[in-house]
């Protein structure tokens, strides 16, 4: 884990960094650009926004609804949200091998024991003491998880 520190901390601030930073301070500077560069030299646009408050008001009014329809067109119209999806699951190795947590403590052992149940079924076998156990023992895990509580080791660093 220690090695991957530096990677977390540059995805910790580009989170940081396009989240709330330079989201909040391209809508401060594009409000006061347009505002005392645009709005203030033209007497037409003037009497429709009197004030920088005026502005502020008119425009997050306006502009608020119409980014959250383009993030909703984003999302569910277009087909830039597939791609994007797309190239997660393609860059995302847990797609392809089992990701740490109750689905490999619980789920996927679950599942391995109902087929090797399902296969002694059909031969007409018996259930061995020690699969009789690792059985008793999924059921516990299963108990537990649905209970609210965790399996295996939490996968979290210290500083977390």
């Amino acid at each position: 884990m220690a090695k991957n520190k530096p990677f977390r901390a540059w995805f910790y601030f580009r989170q940081g960094w396009t989240a709330y930073f330079a989201f909040i301070m391209a809508a401060i500077n594009v409000l006061t650009v347009t505002y005392f560069l645009a709005i203030e030299n033209y007497p037409v646009l003037q009497a429709i926004f009197p004030t920088f408050g005026h502005y502020i008001i008119i425009v997050i009014g306006i502009g608020v609804p119409l980014l959250v329809l383009v993030g909703y067109f984003h999302y569910k119209r277009s087909q830039a949200y597939a791609a994007e999806a797309e190239i997660n699951i393609e860059a995302n190795p847990y797609w392809y091998k089992i990701p740490p947590g109750w689905n490999k403590e619980v789920v996927f052992p679950l599942y391995l024991n109902m087929i090797n149940l399902m296969l002694k079924m059909s031969k007409n076998e018996k259930l061995t003491p020690d699969e009789i156990e690792k059985m008793s023992n999924l059921q516990k895990s299963l108990s537990n998880l649905i209970d609210g509580g965790y399996v295996g080791k939490p996968f979290r660093m210290k500083d977390d």
